[in-house]
């Protein structure tokens, strides 16, 4: 099977949208995820992939830590702008601090990880990291599904009153 066939296979998964970030050389940085996932509850830990072409590759495996945003259906422009879908400003970005590592601010939920484990997964590297704080805001998320950004009101079905 070829790449595309693959990819759309996947796209037939619904997930939701989070944006890591990080300070690297006193400058934020940050990319589009849906490659994120909840490990364990004792500990706490969560996982992301990366793929090894992303400009983040190296910089997370480096700083060992990041903040993770779960973004709300108000925030999708902030996913397109992290894949590089739009140009926008990125100094106008809200960020507040958790644990001393910036995250999104006002998203559905915020929190601080620190890298305990890796691994090489293909063409990506799984980043399991230990969470040390949760802010929590309100909303619905923004979820992407055959390609495409959506919300929960879109995939709503509603009953006709016949």
């Amino acid at each position: 099977m070829d790449s595309r066939f693959f990819r759309d296979a996947m796209e037939k998964f619904a997930t939701g949208i989070t944006i890591v970030t990080t300070n690297y050389n006193d400058e934020i940085i940050g990319m589009t995820v849906n490659a994120f996932m909840s490990v364990s509850l004792d500990p706490k830990l969560i996982a992301i992939s990366i793929d090894e072409k992303a400009s983040m590759y190296d910089k997370l495996q480096n700083t060992k830590k990041f903040g993770l945003s779960i973004l709300s259906e108000d925030q999708k422009e902030l996913a397109m702008i992290f894949a590089r879908q739009i140009e926008k400003d990125r100094q106008k970005i809200p960020y507040i601090e958790l644990d001393n590592i910036p995250v999104i601010d006002n998203s559905l939920a915020a929190m601080s990880c620190y890298v305990k484990d890796t691994a090489k997964a293909g063409d990506h590297m799984i980043l399991i990291a230990e969470v040390t704080q949760i802010n929590m805001g309100q909303g619905d998320p923004v979820l992407f599904f055959g390609g495409k950004y959506r919300s929960i009101a879109s995939n709503k079905h509603t009953k006709s009153n016949k």
